[in-house]
């Protein structure tokens, strides 16, 4: 009888380690949220995709099958919000601009930086603190790097703000900057690839702000909940949040760090945003 167990219980852990490497990180989920904006006139779509970390951990297939998915959601545009890559050395640009370029020659594209793609905490992982190499990615690719900066779009026959700050840990971030030149009164969509940021944003005027960097929690362990989230406020670790009128979406992410995920499936975020009924 003991033996039975212990070999039910090798069997079982094995089961779990092989599913936390192998099947969960590659088992995309699609979520779709309605969220209201009282500024819009009608309707836009965005898709909202972040963490790639193009890297030897996450396949090439993943990505590819998340802009697939991305595509067929048919967005009025698509928002990345960093961690393209786990380090600037260890990624195959070519392909990784091969797949960015087919998302962003089908669906307008736009993006920010994460900590993972240069900058001051990139260095004190080893890797370079320049964040040019993911830069020239997106130039060539075709993606608009919003680089503490503004720019206005028109979607679905409306005018739209679309606000971009640098990464926190980075160093990069410029809110002044950023909102320089905003335009007030304008439907505001805020880029910003750790939800930390909220704090130094929140005196500037924006609707939403799309985030990245928690990977949900990557491994969130049942019951308990725990999960290990690089954050100060884990009050906002993933999915839609209001926070003081406005509203904060945090996606799961596409890849991941170390190649697993458990109990926390890669997110391809499909926001359906609405005129608020007044």
């Amino acid at each position: 009888m003991k033996r039975t167990l212990l070999y039910s219980s090798l069997a079982i852990i094995a089961c779990l380690g092989l599913y936390t490497r192998f099947w969960e990180p590659n088992w995309l989920e699609q979520t779709t949220r309605r969220i209201p904006i009282s500024r819009l006139a009608r309707p836009v779509r965005a898709v909202h995709l972040s963490d790639l970390h193009a890297s030897p951990e996450v396949s090439p297939d993943l990505i590819d099958e998340s802009f697939r998915m991305a595509i067929a959601a048919k967005p009025d545009v698509v928002l990345l919000t960093g961690d393209f890559v786990t380090t600037t050395t260890t990624f195959d640009r070519a392909t990784l601009i091969s797949q960015l370029k087919r998302l962003a020659q089908a669906v307008p594209t736009f993006a920010v930086l994460g900590n993972h793609d240069g900058g001051e905490w990139s260095l004190s992982c080893g890797d370079s603190d320049s964040t040019e190499a993911l830069r020239s990615v997106l130039r060539e690719s075709g993606v608009v790097l919003l680089d503490n900066e503004s720019r206005l779009i028109e979607l679905n026959s409306q005018t739209v703000q679309l606000v971009g700050v640098g990464d926190l840990w980075s160093g990069e971030i410029n809110p002044a900057r950023a909102f320089a030149q905003a335009k007030p009164g304008v439907p505001t969509i805020l880029l910003s690839h750790n939800p930390d940021t909220k704090a130094q944003l929140k005196r500037y005027e924006w609707d939403l702000m799309l985030s990245g960097h928690t990977h949900g929690g990557q491994v969130v362990m049942p019951i308990l909940g725990w999960s290990h989230v690089p954050m100060w406020d884990h009050r906002f670790t993933r999915g839609l949040n209001p926070w003081q009128g406005r509203w904060i979406h945090i996606t799961r992410g596409v890849g991941n760090v170390r190649g697993i995920r458990f109990n926390c499936r890669p997110e391809v975020s499909v926001l359906n945003l609405e005129p608020k009924a007044m």
